[in-house]
């Protein structure tokens, strides 16, 4: 059931964002004059095919991992006479730069619309607190202290923790001096940190920047309290109930849920003596934890128990909603930061400050894709957001074969007057194929190393 929901999860993602790729290049072709012989989303053989007034062929294929607008093109076939001005080759370098662009541009629009609808519909985000420092780290260094609010970063200001990571994130590879200011929980008065980087997170394939810098999220204490059992989990195994109370584990007291989750995850495939206290009484357990394999090799532990639900202190979650026509700006920000971020995270990626072992391939968009469907809607919009930016920062990468290599050939006629010279096109095909089948070959190795 949940490799179906994988599979099921990347199929919807990737045909949202070919579809609307593919839809960009279709609507301005036929605005520009031209032709569109196939809109096809999928490769391979065609599942479901039909033809409109204009007759278009519309396929759906079964291969979802791509897609593409086929236009009448006296380069690729013989074209009748009385059709030749309906022809792709035949239009303005301008029109075809604009078909050509339309389909990353259509993938920044779908961006503005999903964030768009992220921020009118309403979020919840926890307020960036910080809940312990890690001795002699960058962040007790810096005077960074538990129970304070980091509230900027490089002078622009964060609500939340998932604000304060991509911030940071985007800092990945850098040296030099960083500031962050941070005030105490609901006080007022604004605290300055420099944080001095050397290379910080280069070269990690998992970067983790909170922990990098030695600093611990605020959390409410969880007392080791049951408040879920899964069925076939090590716990209904062993008999453990809801509203058990964790007392010792091998006679070593448990202070907190979070205590419990340490024993269970460095006990794999070992039977531990538990004692809970149940309804007033003190019960004994043999509990032996199942072992599953993490990204980077490592076997834990795991039970299948959740604890019970605990209150936040008030006005540590944040609601974080626009107005309808607020959340146009908004969202418009929301897309050019994060396709900044992509565009430097690329740059660095080429000259060596971030590992790639960051690229990603089906495997792991399948995975995160499915992740994010079972965290909800707004979990799975912000994703499809995301990679749609992914998708429309690499096509237009001056690649050939790409969409940006064709603008790049076009820019060129432009400016010169006449087309790239037909060998120096083929050659180019030829180099951003080789490149192309380089960085795919990364990225599914990246993707069968993770698993």
């Amino acid at each position: 059931m949940s490799f179906l929901h994988t599979v099921l999860s990347l199929i919807v993602t990737l045909g949202i964002l070919v579809t609307v790729h593919e839809f960009g290049h279709f609507w301005v072709a036929r605005r520009c004059g031209v032709k569109v012989l196939r809109f096809s989303v999928g490769f391979g053989k065609p599942l479901f095919r039909w033809r409109d007034k204009h007759n278009t062929e519309y396929a759906i294929a079964w291969i979802p991992l791509g897609g593409y607008v086929s236009m009448l093109d006296e380069r690729e076939a013989v074209v009748a006479e009385h059709e030749r001005s309906l022809a792709f080759n035949r239009q303005s370098v301008w029109k075809r730069i604009a078909i050509v662009a339309a389909g990353p541009i259509a993938n920044f629009i779908l961006a503005v619309i999903t964030y768009w609808l992220v921020f009118v519909s309403g979020s919840s985000a926890l307020a960036p607190v910080i809940g312990a420092v890690t001795p002699n780290s960058l962040a007790e260094q810096a005077g960074l202290q538990a129970n304070y609010e980091i509230v900027a970063i490089e002078g622009e200001p964060v609500r939340s923790w998932q604000e304060v990571a991509l911030a940071l994130l985007a800092k990945a590879g850098d040296s030099g001096e960083i500031t962050l200011q941070s005030r105490e929980w609901q006080g007022y008065n604004e605290v300055q940190h420099f944080v001095t980087l050397d290379r910080w997170l280069a070269g990690q394939s998992t970067p983790d920047p909170l922990k990098s810098l030695g600093i611990t999220p605020f959390s409410p204490a969880f007392p080791a309290v049951v408040g879920q059992v899964i069925e076939g989990g090590a716990a209904k195994a062993a008999g453990l109930l809801v509203d058990d109370q964790i007392l010792s584990v091998d006679a070593v007291a448990i202070q907190d849920w979070m205590q419990w989750v340490a024993v269970i995850q460095s006990s794999a495939q070992k039977t531990l003596s538990v004692e809970v206290q149940r309804a007033g009484e003190l019960v004994t357990l043999r509990l032996t934890p199942n072992s599953k394999n993490l990204s980077d090799g490592r076997a834990i532990g795991y039970i299948g128990a959740a604890p019970q639900s605990v209150s936040w202190p008030e006005g540590m979650i944040r609601e974080v909603q626009y107005g309808m026509f607020e959340s146009i700006g908004q969202a418009a920000i929301k897309t050019f930061d994060m396709t900044l971020l992509t565009l430097d995270s690329i740059r660095k990626m080429v000259v060596g400050l971030i590992s790639v072992e960051n690229l990603s391939g089906p495997i792991t968009i399948a995975k995160v894709a499915s992740d994010s469907a079972k965290g909800g809607l707004e979990s799975f919009l912000t994703f499809l957001a995301y990679i749609s930016i992914s998708l429309g920062v690499l096509n237009l990468l001056p690649i050939p074969v790409l969409d940006g290599g064709h603008l790049l050939f076009y820019f060129i006629e432009a400016v010169t007057g006449r087309p790239v010279p037909e060998k120096a096109q083929q050659l180019g095909l030829r180099i951003g194929m080789m490149l192309l089948g380089s960085l795919m070959l990364i990225a599914f190795y990246n993707d069968l190393m993770r698993l």
